[in-house]
């Protein structure tokens, strides 16, 4: 039987999802003590069953996934609008650090997909299919690279790097959180937070107000996300890939820091922040439950241990290389917990990592700010020169042919 739910009831059934897995993170100790996304929980309990169901024949379900892109829209937008220039300062010399990490990312994650071909005797760009394309880069530049990939000679080389994110989408949000939340615990981190982090005192004001300010921070979030959607056109004109989200977050930061600079009207950084965290929540919901685990199934044993093998270079360079490369201490911390997320997945799971990581501990506002940053606009740029570099050693015959 197939089954096609539109996109109110999709958001209702990822939310349920959300709800679920909040229900279960309190129940079960183990969630809660590695810090585990509650929308991972719910919505791969969600994703499961649904998986069960259409391998046994019982059900075929289809999403309409329109709300999803609306809620990670608003979401980076919120985080665009609480780009401050003056605070972005202060994570300054992190944001070369980051810029260097992810290179050795991607670098790596085609490096070891190629010598893991090699050693299973199989064709290099099937290597490729599982490496930085799907992996740092996600579905988008598996879609992008996957046609590439099909030109140069690997059949359903899109399907093949599809399934590949997906199953670093699920591995990214399963190990940034305990990861991160190792290294704090071990070595006692959070007292080196700054206290310019502190989570602030609440404003003694009346919920009436509050909820009158929330009109006002919500039009600035519709305004900026409206032109935001210009922006995002005539950057595609420049024929580099960038994220749908890009314009709204760079209109956030413009309208936000105009404000902040000017003084001609308020900033409203509270309000938007909780508008952010509750489009976060629907947004992971709703992807999670989303996601077609009957695909990861269609992967042969060859491709499976060699997207494995990304995962166990992700925990170890993650652990090892980018803890002590970002300093050491409670940011870098909480930052490598952000970068299993869009290591292995996307954007969006990097950013719940470091909510979860931080749910009960002090914020940290260099992580916050340079984790979209960075996954926003510079990942997909140094990803694609990476993977053109090695696609182009490969034609050439240079590399593991």
């Amino acid at each position: 039987m197939a089954v096609t739910f539109d996109m109110y009831q999709t958001l209702a059934i990822g939310v349920g999802a959300l709800f679920l897995g909040r229900h279960i993170k309190k129940k079960v100790y183990f969630f809660e003590r590695f810090c585990i996304p509650a929308p991972v929980i719910g919505g791969g309990i969600v994703s499961i069953l649904v998986c069960v169901l259409h391998v046994l024949g019982f059900l075929d379900v289809a999403y309409d996934e329109t709300i999803k892109d609306i809620c990670m829209t608003v979401f980076f937008t919120t985080v665009g609008y609480q780009l401050d220039i003056r605070t972005l300062k202060s994570g300054g010399r992190m944001f070369p650090k980051m810029l260097i990490v992810i290179a050795i990312i991607a670098f790596a994650q085609n490096g070891t997909a190629l010598l893991m071909s090699t050693l299973l005797n199989l064709n290099p760009l099937l290597g490729m299919s599982v490496g930085s394309i799907p992996m740092i880069g996600g579905h988008g530049t598996s879609a992008a690279f996957g046609p590439v990939l099909e030109e140069m000679g690997l059949e359903g080389a899109t399907t093949i790097c599809t399934a590949a994110a997906t199953f670093g989408l699920i591995a990214g949000s399963l190990i940034g959180g305990p990861i991160g939340d190792s290294l704090i615990r071990r070595k006692d981190l959070t007292k080196t937070a700054r206290d310019s982090d502190a989570v602030p005192e609440s404003r003694e004001e009346t919920a009436k107000e509050r909820l009158f300010e929330l009109m006002p921070s919500a039009c600035h979030l519709a305004i900026a996300i409206g032109v935001g959607s210009v922006l995002s056109y005539l950057l595609s004109l420049t024929g580099m890939v960038f994220p749908k989200y890009i314009g709204g977050l760079l209109t956030g930061a413009v309208i936000s820091n105009i404000g902040s600079f000017s003084g001609k009207y308020k900033v409203y950084t509270e309000e938007v922040n909780k508008i952010g965290e509750l489009m976060l929540d629907f947004f992971l919901g709703i992807a999670l439950i989303t996601i077609k685990l009957w695909i990861l199934a269609d992967l042969a044993l060859p491709l499976v241990i060699m997207i494995s093998a990304q995962v166990v270079f992700m925990i170890i360079f993650a652990r090892f290389g980018v803890f002590h490369i970002l300093g050491g201490n409670y940011d870098a911390a909480v930052l490598t917990a952000g970068v299993c997320g869009f290591g292995l997945g996307a954007t969006p799971n990097a950013m719940a990592n470091v909510q979860a990581v931080t749910q009960n501990r002090p914020p940290s506002r260099t992580a916050f700010l340079l984790i979209p940053l960075i996954g926003g606009l510079f990942i997909d740029i140094i990803n694609s020169f990476t993977i053109l570099l090695f696609l182009n050693l490969i034609r050439s015959g240079l590399a593991f042919s």
